[in-house]
C-alpha cells in the first residue's frame, strides 16, 4: 500500500478508526453491524488521500464529486461489480468520477492484503461502513451511515490543512444542548432513534440544499405567542395548518420517498423572504413571516456560539456576526419565544441553530455546517 502523502489524512485516522471501533461494539448486541470490524487506520488514511489528490484534479473542466465506501462487494446489495479491479488511485478516480458523481451511489473500495483497489459501485452500504466523501477540491468528509437514522453521521470534515473532528460528547458537556445538535454529532441512542429529531435533520439538510438561505422557527403546539415576535398581518399564513409531514410522522414506518418529498416542500419554503414556522408536530403555521421584537422585550445584543467539534471552544459573538437580518432576527426570537428553537441557513453553506439556554440565561447558537456536509 503505498504511503498517504496528505498529512491530514494520517493525523486523522486513530481518530477515525477509534469511532468506528467504538460504535461497532456498541451496536454489535444489536445485530445491525453483521460481524463487520473498524477499518485500520492505514486503509483509512489512504482512501481519505486518495480522494483529496482526486479532488484536486479535473476532468473535462469538472472537479470531481465522488463517494468511497469501503467494503467487500459481498457485503453491498446488488453490487454494480467492474471485470477488472480498478487501482485506488487519485487519476482512476477523478476518470470514473463523471460515472458516480449523483447522489446515493459509492464507489466499493476492499483490499487484497494490504492493497487497496475499486471494485464497483453500490448505492447501499450497511450500518457503520466508512463512507469517505469528495464534497468539493480540497473538501473531504468522512461518515457512516446509521440503521435507524435517515441521515449519514459525519465523523470528520478535512479542507485542506483544516481538521474538524466531530465531538460526539457535546451533549454531555454543553449546557442545554438540543437533541438535534448531539444527534448530528453522533451521540444516537443505538437502541431507539428519534423521528422528531431525524426529520429536524432532513429539514436542516434540505434547507442547506437550496443554497438560497432561509429561516425556520419551531415553535411549540397548542399556543400562539409566538405570534407576539410576528408582524402581522402574515402574507403567507396557514389556514388550516398544513399537516402533510405531520401525518407523515404519525405512521410507524412512512415511506421514505413521502417522507422527503414533504420535507423539501417544507424545507423549499424556506427560501422565500421572511420566516418560515411550524409547530413541534411539524404543522405548517406560516411562511414569508418577518420576525419583530416582542412588545416589551429587550433587544438580543450578543449569543454564545459553539461548534460541535473536538477543541472548539465557546465564544461570545453579536448577532451581526453570525451573518445578516436573518441571524439577528432568529436570535431575538429565540430570545423572547425561549421554549422555540430556530434554524438558519446561510447562501454560503453556513447553518445555525438558535436555542434559548436555560443554564446559561443565554441565547445559544450551535454552528452545525460541517456536521451537513
Amino acid at each position: 500500500m503505498i504511503q498517504p502523502t496528505y498529512p491530514a489524512a494520517n493525523l486523522v485516522a486513530d481518530a477515525v478508526q477509534a469511532h468506528f471501533a467504538r460504535h461497532i461494539a456498541a451496536a454489535r448486541p444489536t445485530d445491525l453491524v453483521n460481524g463487520a470490524d473498524s477499518p485500520p487506520p492505514l486503509a483509512i488514511a489512504s482512501i481519505i488521500d486518495a480522494a483529496f489528490w482526486a479532488s484536486l484534479r479535473r476532468e473535462e473542466g469538472q472537479a470531481p464529486k465522488i463517494s468511497l465506501a469501503f467494503l467487500p462487494p459481498e457485503h453491498a446489495k446488488h453490487p454494480l461489480l467492474f471485470a477488472q479491479k480498478l487501482p485506488l488511485a487519485p487519476a482512476v478516480l477523478s476518470k470514473v468520477a463523471p460515472a458516480v458523481e449523483r447522489p446515493g451511489i459509492h464507489l466499493g473500495v476492499w483490499r487484497n492484503g494490504e492493497e487497496l483497489f475499486v471494485w464497483g459501485t453500490t448505492r447501499e452500504v450497511p450500518a457503520f461502513c466508512l463512507v469517505v466523501e469528495v464534497v468539493a477540491s480540497g473538501l473531504i468528509v468522512v461518515k457512516h451511515r446509521f440503521e435507524q437514522f435517515g441521515k449519514f453521521v459525519n465523523v470528520a470534515v478535512l479542507e485542506g490543512d483544516q481538521i474538524k473532528i466531530v465531538d460526539e460528547g457535546v451533549g454531555r458537556v454543553m449546557p442545554d444542548c438540543p437533541h438535534v445538535v448531539s444527534s448530528l454529532a453522533g451521540a444516537i441512542d443505538h437502541k431507539s432513534a428519534s423521528g422528531v429529531t431525524a426529520v429536524l435533520i432532513l429539514l436542516a439538510t434540505s434547507m442547506r440544499q437550496h443554497g438560497r438561505g432561509g429561516a425556520l422557527l419551531v415553535v411549540p403546539t397548542g399556543t400562539d405567542a409566538w405570534r407576539d415576535s410576528i408582524v402581522t398581518p402574515v402574507l403567507y399564513a396557514v389556514d388550516p395548518p398544513y399537516s402533510e409531514l405531520a401525518q407523515l410522522m404519525k405512521l410507524k414506518n412512512p415511506d421514505p420517498d413521502d417522507l422527503k418529498r414533504a420535507v423539501d416542500a417544507i424545507a423549499g419554503l424556506t427560501a422565500v423572504d421572511g420566516a418560515t414556522i411550524i409547530n413541534d408536530r411539524y404543522d405548517l403555521l406560516a411562511f414569508g413571516a418577518k420576525i419583530s421584537r416582542r412588545r416589551g422585550s429587550t433587544t438580543v445584543e450578543q449569543v454564545n456560539v459553539t461548534e460541535p467539534v473536538e477543541g472548539s471552544i465557546s465564544t461570545i459573538a453579536t448577532p451581526a456576526q453570525l451573518g445578516g437580518t436573518r441571524h439577528f432576527s432568529a436570535a431575538q426570537f429565540v430570545h423572547d419565544q425561549r421554549d422555540a428553537m430556530a434554524l438558519v441557513a446561510s447562501q454560503d453553506g453556513r447553518f445555525t441553530i438558535f436555542k434559548w439556554s436555560p443554564r446559561e440565561a443565554f441565547v445559544h447558537a450551535h454552528r452545525v455546517d460541517a456536521l451537513l456536509l
